[in-house]
């Protein structure tokens, strides 16, 4: 029999749930605020009387994911959680540790249908979509491994520091298609903000170009940040590394992205992966790519973040040089065009842009 999950109850059917064990109706209020704290389980709720704990843990958990691997990054700054759902399905989520914040990239989906050629986490196809709890719930597993950084000998600065132990930004760029889910997304995001303070501007929704689930965000109407997955400036090359252009055209996907922008003045970015065919040779990181990229985005609000591609087992591509990347750069630059090259995190831990994945779970360390 599967275990009740009391992260998923409203507050009047968990207080029904602790009376009928017995207990009084305040005990539901002191679990209901060590759940919204990200308890993992049972034994860390010490004003519970023990014998409540343990009955707690026979017949329930806490929420409805469990961390079944954490790997952290030689430089302490990145930490990757291997996230088991309810239904033995798993996901992964990051904890970037920045100057300007904590950064928690999330996952929108278990699995991804997505396809793109040079991307880890579509391998082994989309699984199902997550709720607005399972989203919701990585956050709180990265806040409180963020609680517990005194603990692990790293520094916790005072409350108005934006490196303090909270989470500050969030990022819906882990596994899965964002606008594949996009209430379940948007509630996520409104559940941050409401519950959490996370201002809209501190989160970030990534798309490889849903252009539906784009207008979805037009209509909803709040300030957030829109991030298009491009990674090829022209439909033809776009559609031999990216299978959604087959669907929607760049040009589509663009018109939709710059009325999102221009409805709350917001910056555009742009994620553009540079990537090499398995000889070395470049595959949209030339000077022509360039060229075109800059006539898609000449006199737009936008900022193009470039990203060396990480790399990927199972796919056969190349990283460009340093050079190549940096007379890519160069082009944008001369015309106009806000740039920057993404300074990667926890690739040696598998956690850089296009590497998460779901893990074979016979190799998981439980």
């Amino acid at each position: 029999m599967k275990k009740k999950i009391l992260f998923n109850l409203t507050s009047t059917e968990l207080e029904e749930f602790i009376t009928n064990l017995g207990q009084p109706r305040f005990r539901a209020k002191q679990i209901a605020e060590w759940l919204g704290r990200g308890a993992p389980d049972f034994s860390v709720m010490k004003n519970l009387p023990e014998k409540l704990r343990n009955d707690l843990d026979s017949v329930a958990q806490t929420l409805p994911l469990h961390v079944v691997k954490k790997l952290e990054s030689t430089d302490g700054q990145t930490t990757k959680f291997l996230l088991q759902l309810d239904d033995d399905e798993q996901i992964e989520c990051v904890l970037m540790r920045t100057s300007y914040g904590n950064s928690v990239c999330v996952s929108s989906q278990a699995g991804c249908a997505m396809g793109c050629k040079f991307c880890a986490s579509t391998l082994l196809g989309l699984k199902r979509n997550l709720t607005v709890n399972e989203i919701f719930a990585q956050i709180l597993v990265a806040q409180w491994e963020l609680r517990g950084d005194k603990l692990n000998n790293r520094p916790i600065r005072p409350n108005g520091d934006p490196n303090n132990n909270d989470v500050s930004h969030i990022v819906v760029m882990g596994t899965g298609e964002p606008l594949q889910n996009t209430q379940n997304v948007i509630g996520f995001m409104e559940r941050a903000n409401h519950e959490m303070g996370i201002g809209w501007r501190r989160i970030t929704v990534s798309t490889c170009g849903i252009v539906p689930g784009i207008e979805e965000l037009i209509t909803w109407g709040r300030p957030i940040n829109l991030a298009i997955s491009l990674h090829a400036p022209n439909d033809d090359l776009r559609r031999k590394i990216m299978p959604i252009a087959n669907k929607y055209s760049i040009s589509d996907i663009m018109n939709a992205a710059w009325r999102f922008t221009d409805t709350h003045n917001r910056q555009l970015m742009i994620e553009y992966i540079l990537l090499g065919d398995k000889d070395g040779n470049l595959l949209n990181a030339t000077s022509e790519c360039a060229a075109q990229l800059v006539e898609i985005v000449r006199g737009k609000n936008c900022m193009i973040n470039l990203i060396p591609w990480n790399a990927v087992a199972e796919r056969e591509f190349t990283s460009p040089s340093g050079n190549a990347v940096h007379r890519f750069q160069d082009i944008l630059i001369k015309n106009g065009v806000h740039t920057r090259i993404r300074r990667e995190r926890g690739t040696d831990i598998g956690s850089a842009c296009g590497q998460l994945r779901i893990s074979d779970k016979s190799s998981v360390a439980k």
